[in-house]
C-alpha cells in the first residue's frame, strides 16, 4: 500500500488520479531477476506518451547532486535539452548492455538511424544481488519493453529487485501530484529507484521514525547508496525549466533523510510530455510558463519526489541475497509513530 492508503499524508497538493507517474501517461515495465541465492537484479523501463520518442523528442534536463553514479545519456540531453528514447533503469554494471538493447530497439523503429543517446541511470545493487555475475542481459531490456503499462508494480521488483534503502529494502516508488497555476491544472510526477540511506536519518512526514527504528534487524553498510530520480509534467516548460525543476526533486529527497553522503549518487531526470521536438528540426516553442509561475511545480516536485522514496520502502518485503538479508519497513511499528507526532489518523 502506498502512503495515502495507510493514512500517511505528504505535502498539501492531492494526487493524480493513479498517484504515479503514469498519470502523466507513462507506462513503466520491469524484467525481475531472482535467481538461486545470489541473484536478485532487473531492468525497469519508462516509455514518454510518444508513438516513436526519436521522432517526436521530449523537452528535458538533468541535474547531479552528487556525482558517484554511472548514468548513460546525460550529457546529450545537458547540451541539446531533449530526450530520444525511452529511459532505463538497472545495476551499476549493467547500465551499458541494457543501452545496447535500447539502442537495437531505437534501430528496429527507425530504420535509418545512425545515431543516438539512450539514457540508462542505475543504482549499485550488489549488497543482495551478485553483481559481478553480470546477469542482466539485452532480452531483459526488451522483457521489461513488453510488460510496459499504466498500471505497473512499485517495490521490490525490475531494477529494484535488489536494493536498499535507510537499512530497510528499497526499490521503486512513485507519486504524483496536481497543481493549479492561472486556472489550469498541471501534473508533476516522480519515480524513483531508492538505494541509499542511512537507518537513523530515515524521515517520514516530518518525523524521524530511523532514531526509533535504530536497533530493528537488518542493518549493514554505511548507507551510502545513490537514487536515481526521474521527474515529469505535463507543464510547458523549456530545458531551462526543467533544469530548476529538475534541482527541486533534491529538496524532496533531503526531507526523507537523503544526505548525499560521498560515495552516494544523487541523480535526477526531468521531462515535460506538454511538446514535442520533431526529429530534424529545432525546437519551436508554441508557449511556455513563465519563471515566475513555477512555485507550484517547484513544491509539487519536492512533494511528489518525498512520497516516491516513501512509497517505495512502503511497497516492499524482507529479502534474503548474496549472504544478506533487507527486512521489508515495519509499517505496523511506523504508523504508531507518525501517530504519536499526529502524521496518521486513527492513532
Amino acid at each position: 500500500m502506498k502512503a495515502p492508503e495507510l493514512g500517511i499524508k505528504i505535502g498539501l497538493y492531492g494526487h493524480g488520479r493513479r498517484n504515479s507517474i503514469a498519470d502523466l501517461g507513462v507506462k513503466v515495465g520491469h524484467a525481475t531477476l531472482i535467481e538461486g541465492e545470489n541473484i536478485r537484479t532487473g531492468v525497469t523501463v519508462l516509455l514518454p506518451p510518444v508513438e516513436n520518442p526519436y521522432r517526436e523528442r521530449l523537452f528535458s534536463a538533468t541535474f547531479v547532486m552528487n556525482g558517484f553514479s554511472k548514468p548513460i545519456g546525460f550529457v546529450q540531453v545537458e547540451e541539446l535539452g531533449y530526450i530520444e528514447t525511452p529511459i532505463a533503469l538497472t545495476n551499476t554494471l549493467s547500465v551499458y548492455t541494457v543501452a545496447n538493447a535500447m539502442v537495437k530497439h531505437m534501430i528496429e523503429l527507425n530504420p535509418d538511424l545512425k545515431s543516438v543517446s539512450p539514457v540508462v541511470m542505475e543504482c549499485n545493487d550488489s549488497y543482495l544481488n551478485d553483481i559481478r555475475a553480470m546477469k542482466v542481459g539485452e532480452e531483459h531490456y526488451f522483457e521489461a519493453l513488453k510488460n510496459a503499462k499504466l498500471d505497473f508494480e512499485e517495490g521490490s521488483v525490475g531494477a529494484g529487485t535488489g536494493m536498499s534503502a535507510f537499512e530497510f529494502k528499497g526499490g521503486i516508488g512513485s507519486s504524483s501530484r496536481v497543481v493549479e497555476i492561472g486556472g489550469e491544472n498541471y501534473t508533476v510526477a516522480s519515480l524513483v529507484l531508492a538505494n541509499f540511506g542511512r537507518r537513523e536519518d530515515l524521515t517520514i512526514a516530518g518525523v524521524p521514525v530511523g532514531l526509533y527504528l535504530g536497533d530493528y534487524p537488518g542493518r549493514g553498510t554505511s548507507g551510502k547508496g545513490s537514487i536515481s530520480m526521474v521527474v515529469a509534467t505535463d507543464a510547458p516548460l523549456t530545458a531551462r525549466g526543467l533544469k530548476r525543476l529538475a534541482k527541486r526533486a533534491i529538496v524532496g529527497l533531503a526531507r526523507t533523510g537523503g544526505y548525499a553522503y560521498h560515495g552516494s549518487g544523487d541523480v535526477v531526470l526531468a521531462f515535460s510530455t506538454a511538446q514535442t521536438v520533431p526529429a530534424g528540426k529545432e525546437p519551436e516553442m508554441t508557449g511556455f510558463l513563465p519563471d515566475n509561475a513555477l512555485n507550484g511545480i517547484f513544491r509539487a516536485t519536492a512533494e511528489a519526489t518525498e512520497e516516491a522514496v516513501v512509497n517505495a520502502l512502503l511497497q516492499t518485503k524482507t529479502m534474503e541475497g548474496n549472504g544478506h538479508v533487507r527486512h521489508g519497513l515495519p509499517i505496523g511499528k511506523v504508523l504508531p509513530l507518525l501517530g504519536k507526532h499526529s502524521r496518521s489518523p486513527g492513532f
